[in-house]
């Protein structure tokens, strides 16, 4: 039996060091140009955030994995802000109706072609982030319930019990868990979503190309992810208002950072054809 051809991966650029700045600022850019578009991303993940403040306000051991995990399926939640930057750079209209075009997409993805080009890889890893986070979620609530001196049911007590314990191993290894989740899944997606949504590529090249672009430039991407830690933290310390702004800024600076790290021009554009494909 032959063994299957390794897959067409695009080539990847090495960037500077401080490159990650540059796609915050064409992201502003972008929030300025599409206006609420962009921050009614941001207020839907800030209300989904209170809800669940609200229905796990006393269950805090819950809240930390919930909130943390957003990070891992942020890159789905900002498919149709990707959409409007790539119509903002191809001069092309970024409105509410391609908002609603991008989601519906998926919709009319056709199941059975797992393994193909068309939308359905974005579902596909979609669901894949979605049961990381879960995993995560079950496992912090696991950790800080059985591990914890006392029952955790506010981010107060998980402040003075976890983080500024005597005993500091539990929250080291809560970060230490964390971290061997949240690492895999950067490298697998920090351009991944982008480039499904841009061209007609798999799954499988998504996430190697992914990681191709995290492996060349480590310094920088540890930079990009220290970013998006750094501001997801500050938008949740602020009542998750600051989410509002920070959510489709993060989601449109990823889109310019696969544009900087991604030469995508040897793999056919995703077009509108592609939501209707079938098996």
């Amino acid at each position: 039996m032959r063994p299957k051809p390794r897959p067409f991966l695009p080539p990847v650029r090495s960037i500077g060091l401080m490159q990650p700045l540059a796609w915050l600022a064409l992201a502003w850019r972008d929030m300025v140009r599409t206006g609420w578009l962009s921050f009614a991303h941001g207020l839907a993940v800030a209300l989904f955030g209170g809800v669940l403040l609200a229905v796990a306000h006393h269950r805090f051991w819950l809240l930390a994995g919930a909130l943390s995990g957003f990070l891992v399926v942020a890159p789905v939640l900002a498919t149709s802000l990707y959409a409007l930057s790539r119509a903002l750079e191809r001069g092309e209209p970024a409105n509410l109706a391609l908002v609603r075009r991008t989601w519906r997409d998926w919709q009319r993805s056709h199941p059975a072609r797992w393994g193909g080009h068309g939308y359905w890889c974005l579902v596909q890893f979609g669901l894949l982030l979605a049961l990381a986070a879960t995993g995560w979620v079950i496992t912090s609530a696991a950790l800080i319930t059985l591990l914890a001196p006392v029952p955790i049911l506010t981010p107060l007590d998980f402040m003075h019990h976890v983080v500024l314990a005597p005993d500091s191993r539990l929250f080291a290894l809560w970060l230490a868990l964390g971290s061997l989740l949240a690492a895999p899944i950067f490298a697998s997606s920090v351009v991944a979503m982008p480039l499904l949504l841009d061209r007609r590529a798999t799954l499988r090249q998504a996430v190697l190309t992914s990681w191709q672009a995290v492996l060349a430039n480590p310094l920088p991407m540890a930079l990009w992810a220290a970013l998006i830690l750094g501001f997801t933290l500050l938008g949740l310390a602020s009542l998750l208002l600051g989410l509002i702004a920070v959510m489709p800024m993060l989601g449109h600076a990823s889109w310019h950072a696969y544009r900087d790290l991604v030469d995508a021009s040897g793999l056919p554009e995703r077009d509108a054809a592609d939501t209707m494909e079938r098996p």
